[in-house]
């Protein structure tokens, strides 16, 4: 889906140090910080980005970007907790995941 709407291989791999890349518009990295920020445990989306967020988006759009994002948190999680695994259908593509943070 992401292909089709124009977002290259490139944008794709950026994804893992989203904030140091430069294949990323500041739009586009402001929202890869909400969605960090709503993918958390617990979730802590600060006012300030959420405020940032509202001269790019309107209401409804904001409502949509939430929603998806939270719907991919749901399957993803419920995905997990039944052990569901990949079935294939991205084969040879990639899914870039972020770097872990060390834990103590």
């Amino acid at each position: 889906m992401s292909r089709k709407n124009g977002i290259t291989d490139e944008k794709l791999m950026a994804l893992a140090d989203f904030e140091a890349s430069t294949a990323l518009t500041g739009l586009e990295k402001l929202v890869v910080r909400y969605a960090a920020a709503m993918t958390g445990t617990p979730v802590e989306v600060p006012d300030r980005l959420f405020d940032e967020l509202k001269p790019h988006f309107n209401e409804r759009q904001l409502v949509e970007l939430t929603s998806a994002i939270a719907w991919e948190n749901y399957r993803a999680r419920f995905d997990h907790a039944f052990g569901i695994e990949a079935e294939g259908f991205s084969e040879g593509a990639f899914c870039a995941l972020p770097a872990r943070k060390a834990t103590s």
